[in-house]
């Protein structure tokens, strides 16, 4: 019915507009489902793991994922969805050998299963490309593949924002302006 996509930098205001949006469904009486990526390796991940859980009422269902991200979209019976986030999930893909094309594979996949979806969904992703080039390959091959999920969703999006310190800015089709 509706795609997101909220993408920008860190602490850019993804995150908070996105659970903002949770709360606005929550309180019109429709359910909320946030679906988190995030591998937590070290005691900085499990900080912000919490700091995130305690953002969200106890009402709203979590289903933590870190690969099947068509799975859980599929898991969601009713409600909003919220993703959070394609940057961690790339990342994870990447940590499982995966090659480039999988991914890419797998990100359609999961686009086509968000936009199935008959309730809104909320997609959070990191614009990495606007930053320092990384000196590593993987580090090159990991702003690439995150640059092409990033474009598969914002093209199948209803709407995408770019957030900027806390303000969004509407991302159209580069075709409508030519």
């Amino acid at each position: 019915m509706s795609l997101t996509l909220l993408i920008g930098g860190a602490r850019s205001g993804k995150s908070s507009l996105a659970i903002d949006i949770g709360h606005r469904h929550h309180a019109a009486g429709i359910s909320v489902t946030y679906i988190a990526t995030a591998p937590v390796l070290d005691d900085d991940m499990a900080d912000r793991v919490e700091r995130h859980r305690g953002e969200r009422p106890p009402e709203w269902s979590t289903i933590e994922e870190e690969i099947d991200l068509v799975g859980a979209l599929r898991g969601v019976d009713s409600g909003l969805a919220i993703v959070d986030c394609l940057t961690l999930w790339t990342s994870n893909l990447m940590w499982r050998d995966l090659s480039d094309d999988e991914i890419r594979s797998r990100s359609a996949d999961a686009v086509a299963a968000a936009a199935a979806r008959a309730e809104p969904t909320v997609v959070i992703t990191n614009e990495v490309g606007l930053g320092i080039h990384p000196e590593t390959d993987l580090g090159r091959r990991y702003r690439d593949v995150l640059g092409w999920v990033n474009q598969q969703w914002a093209a199948a999006a209803d709407t995408a924002l770019l957030l900027v310190a806390g303000r969004a800015l509407p991302l159209t089709d580069p075709w409508s302006h030519l």
